[in-house]
């Protein structure tokens, strides 16, 4: 791209960063098609949009062909949870050459000027850009959704936000995976969400992870409607899924995604979510069991690298390959 400089020479103009939208979807066809349209119709569209179906069997892909053939969609064989489908759609979309990601749940739905609002808080923001933008995220009634509040930085100096209110912005430590913009040369550098982690806290782990000693921003202006089924925060009863947050919790405290203070804090915070979550249980002997299995598995085993769980990238580049179709 180029234009005429005040002298009438033509000088260069970088040209904008390149977006991929990255949705991850599992059996939930409706909401699915419901944030695709949201997404295509940006006011700032994405310039490419990949949907990684978790082998869903509830005719997501066909519908997504159907409806929405410039999408590229990549169907796996098995269900590889959030965390895998993330990496493996943040990994094809890195393969691709995208200079920014945009990470969404399937039951997200953002507003219209979402994307660009992202994009001007990142444009906005003084030096260096943030690595990471986050939308505001609302329930269906237009609350704020508790689930999906990212955490501010802790003792943000008073330089670091000044310069995120000048982007209309506020400094951030960790975020969900409920819309994100993350800028894809840090991925490569700092790595991908950890598949192994399957579901919970791998956003957590991932975020904290490229926002040490990085600048994050919560962007007020850039909003999403995560439709979940009910209203309610990280501490409602889990049932099952609590061996996950159990051993992704402490595979997260071992790693270096966050300082030695950070640990205690956290750790200090998982421990009171956990017993407001016991206090309001219906059935508690599912959770002491999963407790135990957890943290057994946490102080026992480590995530395995990305490459040992999910097929190979190259795969779903090739429309032909078993197991896995790209359209």
């Amino acid at each position: 791209m180029i234009q005429a400089d005040t002298d009438g020479a033509r000088a260069a103009v970088p040209a904008p960063p390149s977006v991929a939208a990255v949705i991850v979807t599992y059996n939930r066809r409706d909401l699915l098609l419901e944030a695709v349209a949201a997404v295509v119709a940006q006011d700032r569209a994405p310039d490419t949009v990949w949907v990684i179906d978790n082998a869903s069997s509830d005719g997501t892909a066909a519908a997504v062909r159907e409806r929405y053939p410039g999408v590229r969609l990549v169907w796996l064989d098995e269900n590889y949870g959030g965390a895998g489908g993330f990496a493996y759609g943040m990994a094809l979309a890195l393969a691709s050459g995208a200079d920014l990601i945009w990470l969404m749940d399937d039951d997200t739905v953002p507003e219209p000027g979402a994307l660009a609002a992202m994009l001007n808080a990142r444009d906005r923001y003084p030096g260096r850009p943030p690595v990471l933008v986050a939308s505001r995220v609302l329930w269906t009634d237009g609350r704020q959704h508790p689930m999906n509040t990212p955490r501010p930085r802790p003792l943000a100096s008073s330089a670091d936000r000044q310069a995120a209110a000048a982007a209309g912005s506020i400094p951030i430590r960790s975020a969900s995976f409920v819309s994100i913009l993350v800028e894809g040369a840090e991925c490569r550098e700092r790595g991908l969400p950890l598949a192994d982690f399957f579901l919970w806290n791998d956003d957590f782990e991932f975020t904290t992870r490229l926002l040490r000693h990085r600048t994050g921003l919560l962007c007020p202006a850039s909003v999403v409607v995560h439709k979940t089924r009910s209203f309610g925060g990280a501490d409602a009863d889990p049932g099952e899924r609590f061996f996950f947050e159990v051993r992704n919790k402490i595979w997260t405290l071992r790693r270096p995604s966050l300082g030695p203070a950070e640990r205690v804090l956290y750790a200090g915070a998982t421990l009171r979510r956990w017993v407001r979550a016991y206090a309001t249980s219906d059935d508690r002997q599912v959770l002491r069991r999963c407790l135990r299995k957890g943290a057994a598995a946490g102080l026992r085993t480590s995530p395995r690298p990305n490459e040992q769980v999910l097929p190979p990238v190259s795969a779903a580049m090739d429309p032909a390959a078993d197991g896995l179709a790209a359209s």
